[in-house]
């Protein structure tokens, strides 16, 4: 495996750096270039990164995505670089959006939505909780169980997850979801030309 150093001038604290090595099992991470100035401020909860580690190789060259789901943020990286940062809403505690490397599976524009409980279809148009476009990125066919806020919903069968748009602007920035990431509608047309199939997703806790 090459040793590759990660240049991340727009990413805010090294709390968000050290996940990336986290999530894949990486102890360490290299940083190039001095972007964390005096003014920076650390929370004592923020890891410090003392020593270069090695980035696992599908995390560096080309476009990934990362989603910080505490924070509800997704990056669009390219080699190794912040290219675009968007707001996102998250799962809801019970529905939350899973952890893990992924890949985008497919892409839609103006997508139907069929409502995991029961069934209903919601067409194309300003009503779908979809939005204009869906990025899918995992397809689990485990079911889910879990209480969304209002009543207990059993969900059997393949469920899928994605990012998506949603008429809902109010959502965006909170953790609401069932398991999806929503962003708003002018991001996630943005996001659609960003990404292809087979786009690299990790979503870290």
């Amino acid at each position: 495996m090459p040793t590759v150093r990660l240049a991340v001038p727009r990413l805010s604290t090294l709390w968000a750096t050290a996940l990336i090595g986290a999530s894949c099992g990486i102890p360490q991470l290299a940083i190039a270039g001095d972007w964390l100035g005096s003014s920076s401020v650390l929370r004592p909860s923020d890891p410090l990164i003392s020593q270069p580690a090695l980035l696992p190789p599908e995390l560096t060259p080309g476009r990934n995505l990362v989603l910080l789901r505490g924070k509800r943020q997704l990056l669009v990286l390219e080699n190794g670089r912040e290219l675009r940062r968007f707001p996102v809403a998250v799962g809801m505690p019970g529905w939350e959006t899973p952890v893990g490397q992924f890949a985008v599976i497919e892409k839609r524009a103006h997508p139907e939505w069929k409502h995991p409980a029961t069934g209903v279809v919601v067409p194309a148009g300003p009503a779908n909780p979809l939005g204009s476009r869906w990025i899918g990125f995992l397809l689990d066919c485990k079911g889910r169980s879990g209480f969304n806020g209002q009543q207990h919903l059993e969900v059997k069968g393949c469920v899928s997850s994605g990012f998506h748009g949603t008429p809902n602007r109010g959502s965006v920035g909170r953790a609401v979801s069932h398991g999806c990431v929503r962003l708003f509608e002018e991001n996630v047309q943005e996001l659609y030309e960003l990404v292809q199939v087979g786009t690299l997703v990790t979503v870290l806790p």
